[in-house]
């Protein structure tokens, strides 16, 4: 398959598994998806409707920023990306602009000039809801115009919601699929990283969408989770079909401990 980046880096990002995850998803009217991300799911599959869906403001008004103006955001946002702002104390200039500012076309720019230009593609907040990723370092950073154009045609019959995931799987009918990619379990004590935005996603919302996807499949609603395979999340998609595969992750800062892990795509079907 010809594959399209989406334009946001994104750690966990499922760009690199898409021939595995695509062909897991079954046919269906409507795709939805309660943790969005980057997108890439949604940019490489074909359905005839799609409902998108995050508990990061900043993502949805970043989306809804490109849906409605198109090339006139694409070309405000490359302002941004020169030589004189690819630095460090310009970085935490733009920064500090968009922790004071409320959410808006400004706002959103800013976070995709700090998603290209912050450290390793990671979008992170503290408890107060203030985005602190350092700065890159990156000789130049590249600006996702082709992949921007690209996202904005295919959007436009394409609902964004700022939604936690359970209010998201209300919305959900008969002949929906539903593709889940929440922050994962943690393979290890050490590897605490739990969320994108400033709620952690703990142990107890896993277990309760496990059982929102077992109560939609018996409504009708096919429900495809993404997570580390672990004894955890085998407890809990056990009502489901695993399918196993290996991933490299790069996210650790020490090249030493970026190794490979083992993932699961949990699909859960009416029986």
């Amino acid at each position: 398959m010809n594959k399209t980046k989406p334009f946001l880096k994104w750690a966990g990002s499922k760009y690199r598994y898409l021939d595995t995850i695509l062909a897991s998803l079954p046919a269906a009217t409507r795709l939805i998806e309660p943790f969005t991300g980057s997108g890439a799911i949604f940019i490489n599959s074909n359905y005839k409707n799609y409902l998108l869906a995050e508990q990061n403001n900043d993502l949805i008004t970043l989306f809804h920023c490109l849906q409605s103006e198109g090339l006139q955001f694409i070309d405000y946002c490359e302002q941004l990306f020169s030589n004189y702002n690819n630095c460090a104390e310009r970085y935490y200039q733009f920064r500090e602009e968009f922790n004071q500012c409320q959410p808006s076309r400004q706002r959103a720019a800013l976070f995709l000039y700090l998603n290209r230009h912050g450290y390793n593609g990671l979008c992170r907040y503290n408890q107060s809801g203030i985005y602190n990723v350092p700065f890159g370092r990156y000789r130049k950073p590249y600006f996702p115009r082709n992949e921007m154009t690209f996202f904005h045609e295919k959007c436009q019959k394409t609902i964004f919601l700022h939604s936690d995931f359970r209010q998201t799987f209300t919305l959900a009918k008969a002949g929906d699929i539903i593709y889940c990619d929440p922050p994962y379990v943690p393979l290890s004590a050490s590897a605490n990283f739990s969320s994108y935005t400033d709620k952690v996603f703990g142990e107890t919302d896993q277990i309760e969408l496990a059982q929102l996807a077992m109560l939609s499949a018996n409504q009708g609603i096919s429900v495809i989770i993404s997570n580390h395979d672990t004894p955890f999340t085998r407890l809990h998609y056990q009502e489901a079909n695993i399918i196993s595969f290996p991933v490299k992750r790069f996210i650790s800062c020490q090249a030493t401990r970026r190794h490979s892990a083992q993932e699961l795509l949990a699909v859960f079907r009416k029986k």
